[in-house]
């Protein structure tokens, strides 16, 4: 483990971020700013590749430590922002390969190994997002938004209140039916109407829970690796698409760094 210069002092690992290419301005931008635990950046290379990486406690970041982070929402949510921040700002400066959260290793010299025995895959991986960035796209079925109040249609005058009931409850039923059924129409429209702009795609599970944001359900949740100088056309062939049509919502999210793209080796959660 890094121990530094400092014999007494806490036994550290190496926390990588991103993987880029040597001789990109990534190496002279970006090492001594913050990282995690306020650790500087620094950059560890082999293979004409570089690692952008910080020093962390193992004690913190090993396999226990890491594992109760991982349980802690809200110190996964602070670690998860100081890690895209980090790989975001790599992205400003050059081409990146974001590494996935919590990605620790014993030492420098284990990501050296890394970066020694992944490098055609890396150099592929960075090959492929040159000069691109990710958008987002997800669609929403609202059927609340969808449906009429729920006295805009008088009953007729024969119906009791068990007859009035349900029949509120079949158009209910309707109005959610129509709202999906027509939020998925709009989701299948999406990749037609952006193929000319995209350079790869990826589908990603709908989000639920704390990860959805806003009204309705997240039906269709959709990453496109879009060239930079296509990103305006991209939003542009996607403007209006849910216009008139109630209960269906369509996010844009981004550009993003290409984390879906991006595809390095899993590390497990202590490091190796």
């Amino acid at each position: 483990m890094n121990t530094g210069e400092n014999p007494a002092a806490e036994p550290t690992m190496t926390y990588v971020y991103a993987v880029g290419r040597e001789g990109t301005p990534v190496q002279a931008a970006l090492p001594g700013r913050p990282g995690l635990e306020g650790a500087p950046l620094r950059t560890v290379g082999a293979a004409g590749l570089i690692a952008l990486v910080s020093s962390v406690p193992a004690a913190t970041y090993g396999t226990e430590g890491m594992q109760a982070r991982m349980e802690d929402l809200e110190r996964l949510e602070a670690l998860a922002r100081d890690h895209h921040r980090v790989v975001e700002d790599g992205c400003a400066h050059a081409t990146v390969l974001p590494m996935r959260l919590a990605t620790v290793y014993l030492d420098d010299e284990r990501v050296r190994q890394l970066l020694t025995d992944r490098r055609r895959e890396f150099t592929a991986l960075l090959e492929h997002l040159e000069g691109h960035v990710e958008l987002g796209v997800k669609v929403y079925a609202d059927p609340r938004a969808a449906a009429p109040p729920a006295d805009s249609a008088p009953a007729p005058a024969a119906d009791g209140p068990g007859r009035a009931y349900l029949r509120q409850r079949r158009a209910q039923r309707q109005h959610h039916q129509d709202a999906y059924r027509a939020a998925g129409a709009v989701a299948a429209e999406v990749p037609a109407r952006v193929a000319g702009f995209v350079s790869d795609h990826v589908s990603h599970r709908p989000q639920q829970g704390e990860l959805a944001t806003g009204a309705g359900e997240n039906i269709a949740n959709e990453a496109y690796l879009v060239p930079v100088d296509q990103v305006p056309a991209f939003r542009a062939a996607l403007a209006g698409i849910a216009d008139g049509t109630p209960g269906v919502r369509v996010e844009i999210t981004g550009p993003w760094a290409p984390y879906s793209f991006s595809t390095p080796p899993p590390v497990p959660a202590g490091g190796v």
